[in-house]
This record gives structure tokens, C-alpha cells and sequence, in this order.
């Protein structure tokens, strides 16, 4: 009994700071790209595809986050808030095939994880609709849920199709917070 309290207390612990860290990275994004705004008005020339790219590559990389939502913040406030979210989430959703297709290959990269056998459960009951919520919500499962879905032989359109709605909508709520945050903090801080 003791033990599944101090594990439900350690994991809400790392919940609230797994929130806490995406709000400090979030503000850091922002008060970055307005600090060297003038450098990424240089990069600005590569614009979308760029965003594409780097989008799909660093959710290409399995279970290794990478900071692809941080790129959408920051271009969220140089560029179209709904044309970055969309480009982004589309490229994100692309690169998340890297793990579909390693589950689909029949590599057992995350049979031992924690939480696999419950996700598991989850892809069988509810299938697109879990891919969705996780694509939605910044989390490091979906990793393991592209790779269960490969595994478990789920169509390509279910896993693909909700997998970019859920990073589509994740996108556009992060570079929209990148072009509302670059007004707030230049309001702050005077333009710098």
C-alpha cells in the first residue's frame, strides 16, 4: 500500500514538472526569438519547408525527444500562427512514421517499457482515438504508441490521419502562443 502511494506521489511529482518545463520552455522560445529576432529573420527565407523539415526530423528520432514544438513557438511569432501550425503538425505527423514503421518491421524496441501493456490495451480498444489524444498532448509515448500501432499491423490512414489532427491542433496552439507571447514579452520588456 505504501509503495503505490509513494508511486502515484512520485509520478504526479513528475507530471507537474514535466508541465512546469514545458511553460519554462515555452517562455524561453519566445524570449529567445525575441532576443535574436534579427538572425531569424536571415533563416525566415527557408520559411515553411524549413519548418517541415525540421519538424519531421526531430519527431523522426525515437523515444530521444527533441524540441519540435519549441521551432513552432518560435516560428509562430515570425511567420502565419495557422499556416506554422499546420505545416508543422504535418511535418511532425510524417516523422512519427519512423516509429510505426519500426513497430511494423516487427522491432520490439519498447515490449519492457512501464507503461507498454496498458498503452497496448488502449491501442486495441479505442485505437485512433488514442492515437489522437497523443498526438494532441506533448508527451514522450507516442513514440511507443507508433511503434504498438506498426506492431499491431493498424492501418496506415487510421495511425497517420489522427496522428497529424492531434499534432495539427498541438501546433497551431503552440505557434499561436509564439505570436501572442512575442506581443506580450515586446509590451514587457520594450521591444528589446
Amino acid at each position: 500500500m505504501e509503495t503505490s502511494r509513494a508511486t502515484a506521489t512520485v509520478s504526479r511529482g513528475r507530471l507537474w514538472a514535466a508541465r512546469i518545463a514545458v511553460v519554462i520552455i515555452l517562455i524561453g522560445a519566445v524570449w529567445f526569438t525575441l532576443r535574436y529576432r534579427d538572425r531569424f529573420q536571415e533563416w525566415a527565407r527557408f520559411g515553411y519547408p524549413a519548418i517541415f523539415l525540421i519538424s519531421a526530423l526531430t519527431n523522426a528520432t525515437l523515444i530521444l525527444p527533441l524540441p519540435g514544438l519549441a521551432v513552432t513557438t518560435l516560428a509562430g511569432g515570425m511567420f502565419n500562427p495557422w499556416i506554422v501550425g499546420i505545416v508543422a503538425g504535418l511535418g511532425q505527423a510524417v516523422g512519427e512514421l519512423s516509429g510505426y514503421l519500426a513497430g511494423y518491421s516487427g522491432q520490439t524496441l519498447v515490449d519492457d517499457l512501464p507503461r507498454y501493456e496498458q498503452l497496448a490495451r488502449w491501442m486495441r480498444r479505442f485505437g485512433p482515438w488514442v492515437i489522437f489524444i497523443l498526438a494532441l498532448v506533448p508527451n514522450p509515448l507516442f513514440d511507443v504508441a507508433g511503434i504498438i500501432a506498426g506492431s499491431t499491423r493498424m492501418p496506415l490512414l487510421y495511425f497517420l490521419l489522427p496522428c497529424a489532427a492531434g499534432k495539427i491542433l498541438k501546433n497551431l496552439i503552440a505557434a499561436w502562443a509564439g505570436f501572442y507571447g512575442i506581443e506580450l514579452l515586446q509590451r514587457w520588456f520594450g521591444g528589446m
